[in-house]
């Protein structure tokens, strides 16, 4: 259970470990949408549509948020570190080994599946280390690391454009998979978090090693063991979470989210176009949405860091997505550029609120410990959005002809899933306070440190445990091996005859 029990620094070394997350979710989110200006050229090289190389994009994506589970299981069993580097591997070899690809199907295979495996397998991780090394900052953290996003997308998709116009699409595949190399070098950053006792525990492990190998080291040592293996077992997914009701409603709403929020910038350059605006000009709306989510994520992070607004994020959350949702159904009445621009300006905020907030909230309603399980199971239902939601919109494009149409259908999807968070997070847990994990975690917890309370103890002052009776039929306690326990880990001291006569102790020195 790594860093289960660690209080969180709230900065030192966690400040690197925020620039490492920063780089990672950069990566994850731009990635996928910044290779999409090689798609012109793969579609002359291969002979085949857009939509066939758009699936590309769609697949790092699936990957991304469908392998959720997978990643939660790698990280319980093995730690962030680990799994972060063997994702930075399989991101760079992805996209390296694409480069030498001779067929569209290749390209799925290696750019989409192995690329997005890899992406996944750092972008989860880095989430949770985010909420392991702040506690108080930790709505800032959330938000600086978010704002990755918007950066990358600005730089990489320039970059792509000039690697393509200097290298090709190959040199350009082979150059922007060493660029994820860099993952590696932001998982190394990754340190896990050591309390005192474990800082300790390699001194009094070399003191351990260098005494003989008594019957009480032994006997104590299978007995901790046994007691950390039955209260502590590691679960590779933590289905619990699934009794957690704030957990429930979020995870309801985030499905409904997805399903709306992604269909206005996906369309909107088209629905510019739609209405005659020149293209150069429908491009920069993007770039406006961009712009301004980079300030909006770091500000509302701030903003919700505050002490008489943390403890009201969800419900902070739930006004930005009905700020957003509210947007695309306005934005449904832009007949001109200028109303598109103010649209971007307002969709923007909105859109960088709830990506600051997001993940800030799932922190708050599971807490750390078993975030690892959550954000997993959370990642794979937003999946199914993701496949389902622009789909289904460019299909109703293609029957109506109506652009407007679907700004209406995504802002009142949103707009369902802003109410229906409020509503039943009021109804529901109004009377719970926050907290980070539940009772049986806490509990679990203390427990963990009773148990290396007692294990410093042990190494610093002789065990004892029950000996036959002696001459005089009284049992001895001998200082030179190891206490008994019971089944519940009591040890058998202070003992009395069946008479009520108190046990005779019997001092020895133990050197």
């Amino acid at each position: 259970m790594e860093d289960s029990i660690v209080k969180a620094p709230d900065g030192g070394w966690g400040w690197m470990v925020l620039l490492g997350c920063f780089v990672i979710q950069g990566f994850s989110y731009a990635f996928p949408k910044a290779v999409s200006v090689y798609f012109k050229e793969l579609m002359y090289d291969f002979h085949v549509g857009y939509s066939d190389t758009a699936w590309i994009s769609s697949i790092m994506l699936a990957m991304l948020y469908g392998t959720g589970p997978v990643s939660s299981i790698l990280v319980n069993r093995f730690g962030c570190r680990p799994v972060m580097l063997v994702g930075g591997l399989l991101a760079a070899s992805g996209m390296i080994t694409a480069s030498f690809s001779r067929n569209i199907i290749e390209l799925f295979l290696t750019a989409g599946v192995v690329t997005g495996l890899g992406l996944s397998l750092n972008f989860q991780p880095s989430l949770i280390m985010i909420g392991r090394y702040f506690d108080k900052r930790r709505p800032l953290a959330n938000g600086l690391a978010a704002a990755g996003s918007p950066v990358f997308l600005s730089v990489l998709s320039p970059v792509g454009q000039i690697l393509l116009e200097t290298f090709g699409w190959r040199g350009g595949f082979l150059i922007m998979g060493g660029l994820l190399l860099n993952c590696c070098t932001c998982a190394a950053m990754m340190r896990p978090l050591l309390n005192k006792k474990q800082e300790e525990s390699k001194d009094k492990h070399e003191v351990e090693r260098m005494l003989p190998a008594t019957t009480a080291n032994k006997d104590f040592t299978k007995y901790k063991g046994n007691l950390k293996a039955s209260k502590f077992k590691c679960k590779l997914l933590d289905f619990s979470v699934l009794k957690n009701k704030g957990f429930v409603i979020y995870t309801i709403a985030k499905f409904f989210l997805i399903l709306g929020v992604f269909i206005p910038p996906i369309l909107l350059v088209n629905y510019a176009k739609d209405i005659e605006v020149p293209d150069t000009e429908a491009a920069f709306l993007l770039s406006i949405i961009g712009f301004i989510d980079i300030f909006a994520r770091p500000s509302c992070g701030i903003i919700a860091g505050f002490r008489w607004i943390r403890p009201y994020t969800i419900y902070f959350l739930s006004l930005a997505v009905l700020f957003n949702g509210l947007t695309d159904i306005c934005g449904a009445r832009a007949s001109d550029y200028n109303t598109l621009v103010v649209f971007c300006v307002f969709f923007g905020v909105s859109y960088g609120m709830i990506g600051a907030l997001q993940f800030e909230v799932l922190m708050a309603i599971v807490g750390s410990h078993k975030f690892s399980s959550a954000i997993g199971l959370v990642l794979l239902i937003e999946a199914v959005a993701v496949l389902l939601g622009p789909p289904s919109a460019g299909r109703l494009v293609d029957a109506f002809k109506n652009y407007q149409l679907i700004f209406y259908m995504a802002g009142s999807e949103v707009l369902f899933s802003a109410l229906f968070l409020a509503i039943t997070t009021y109804c529901c847990l109004k009377q719970q306070k926050p907290k980070l994990g539940s009772q049986k975690d806490r509990a679990e917890a203390g427990d963990l440190q009773e148990l290396e309370e007692i294990t410093t103890n042990q190494l610093q002052m002789p065990s004892r445990r029950l000996l036959p009776n002696n001459m005089a039929g009284t049992p001895i306690l001998d200082t030179n091996t190891v206490q008994d326990y019971d089944e519940k880990g009591t040890e058998h001291l202070n003992s009395e005859h069946s008479d009520g006569s108190p046990v005779q102790v019997e001092n020895r020195d133990c050197f």
